[in-house]
């Protein structure tokens, strides 16, 4: 990587459009070069991977000094600590041509500073945590990103991207650009949404909302529900609602209770009727039962018909992951009495329990590589996205598979937790920095028109005193969403 010299003992990297004057002994903006006796050097080590066991794990490479052996074509050189070009037409910091189950290849890796970055947040939880589009704040009021539509048994959230990054004003886009930083490294972040609930979320670990850690993701709707234990509860008691947020379930109107022939029991509830035994909007999104409002399930029923209802006859109401039951036995009023759950009753809503998954935040980084970083890869940046599109390229970051959104451009979407800890930096544009590495056949990469001039073998990367000689990791990946 370039520097120029300075008059004041400093040198000017050229790593980056930040293009920092960096001290004797100190590091740029990004920490990732130094002036080390007026050289610029890269601080961090080159990270490789390799594929390990019969399910192909990918692992960082065994924690060694490097002695020049032949490296194995299953080693993965990775964009951690390669550096980058960005923003000038330079060839990628590293191409290099290995063999890959008796292929010739070629890997094109480099750090790209994404200022065009988000991170999609799926949070397993029934409970109403903000409306639709609903601002989503720090602690410290910086506004990060926003509600999005809620999906089967999450809540979904957007934040980051270029206009919180750039187009809020600079305080706004650096709590943006460290928000995103952090929740890539697999550090807890604690947000708030207007209007709605406080968060504390970490990649790979269980939310919490509101100050209450999650426990279970929702087996399904009240409609599902119905449909899957309906069998355990036929003979056992006369009708069961599970409350919903959204579908709300009835076992003695739905298809599962028609199929195993249970009667009508004269129940209504509130809410509007979509198909039977599946009920919109019983009641207002909330935390309580499903993902309601309701603290009592009696709430979200009407009389019961005395044409149908008859006195002594049972009624169990549960959630749709199990935590919230209760059972009801209707008096000569026809009016629902709580009485105890009977232990058979108790088991089906414990399998309810057993079927749901554990309640996690899922974070996704999502970033559109364009611009020079394409040009590091090919003279003729569009020839790169087409050969993606054809599936002739293979994106990787860090070495983890990518989702590649169709459409034009590279869209990218990663899961942090598949890649290996300290995968992310930033610079103070405030931006992004994440590897990204674009592998293909080398008769692929000369046919786009690659730097076919800066291809070097790994081996001979590897030989560079550049890159210190070292190894990383151990036996196992440290994820993102562990401890940094």
């Amino acid at each position: 990587m370039s520097a120029t010299a300075e008059t004041d003992d400093k040198i000017r990297c050229e790593a980056c459009p930040i293009r920092c004057r960096i001290a004797e002994g100190r590091t740029g903006a990004c920490d990732r070069y130094a002036n080390f006796d007026g050289v610029l050097t890269r601080v961090d080590p080159l990270v490789l991977l390799e594929q390990q066991g019969p399910d192909g794990a990918v692992v960082p490479f065994e924690a060694k000094e490097w002695q020049g052996d032949l490296v194995t074509s299953a080693a993965q050189i990775t964009g951690i600590g390669a550096g980058t070009t960005y923003p000038d037409y330079k060839p990628a910091p590293f191409i290099v041509a290995s063999e890959r189950d008796g292929v010739d290849v070629v890997t094109v890796v480099t750090e790209g500073i994404f200022s065009y970055c988000g991170v999609k947040v799926k949070i397993d939880t029934d409970r109403h945590v903000g409306a639709e589009k609903a601002t989503i704040r720090t602690t410290d009021g910086a506004d990060v990103g926003h509600v999005t539509t809620a999906e089967y048994g999450s809540q979904m959230l957007a934040l980051g991207g270029v206009n919180h990054l750039t187009g809020q004003g600079r305080k706004n886009g650096v709590a943006t650009c460290q928000l995103m930083l952090d929740l890539c490294s697999g550090r807890a972040v604690e947000l708030e949404i207007e209007g709605g609930s406080s968060l504390v979320i970490q990649a790979g670990e269980a939310p919490i909302v509101d100050g209450e850690l999650e426990h279970r993701m929702r087996v399904g709707c009240g409609s599902a529900t119905i449909g899957m234990f309906a069998q355990r509860w036929s003979g056992l008691v006369d009708d069961v609602v599970v409350l919903d947020d959204h579908i709300t379930g009835v076992m003695s109107e739905h298809q599962a209770g028609a199929v195993l022939g249970v009667p009508p029991s004269g129940i209504k509830l509130r809410g509007r009727k979509s198909t039977p035994g599946r009920y919109f909007e019983v009641s207002e999104p909330g935390s309580g039962w499903g993902g309601t409002r309701l603290s009592d399930p009696l709430e979200a029923l009407g009389p019961f018909d005395p044409r149908t209802a008859t006195p002594g006859q049972t009624l169990l109401m549960t959630s749709t992951t199990g935590d919230h039951v209760a059972y009801f036995v209707l008096d000569e009023a026809l009016r629902p009495v709580e009485h105890e759950v009977p232990t058979e009753l108790l088991r089906s809503v414990e399998l309810i329990q057993e079927n749901c998954e554990p309640a996690i935040a899922s974070v996704l980084f999502m970033a559109g590589a364009g611009g020079s970083l394409r040009a590091g890869a090919t003279s003729n940046p569009v020839k790169l996205t087409r050969s993606i599109r054809e599936t002739l390229t293979k994106v990787t970051c860090g070495g983890a598979p990518v989702y590649v959104w169709p459409g034009g451009g590279i869209t990218i979407m990663v899961d942090v937790t598949r890649m290996p800890a300290n995968a992310f930096g930033s610079v103070p544009t405030p931006a992004l920095v994440a590897p990204i590495e674009f592998t293909m056949a080398v008769s692929d990469y000369e046919a786009l028109g690659g730097h076919t001039g800066a291809i070097r073998q790994l081996d001979q990367v590897l030989a560079e005193t550049t890159l210190g000689g070292r190894w990383v990791g151990g036996t196992e990946v440290e994820p993102a969403g562990g401890q940094p």
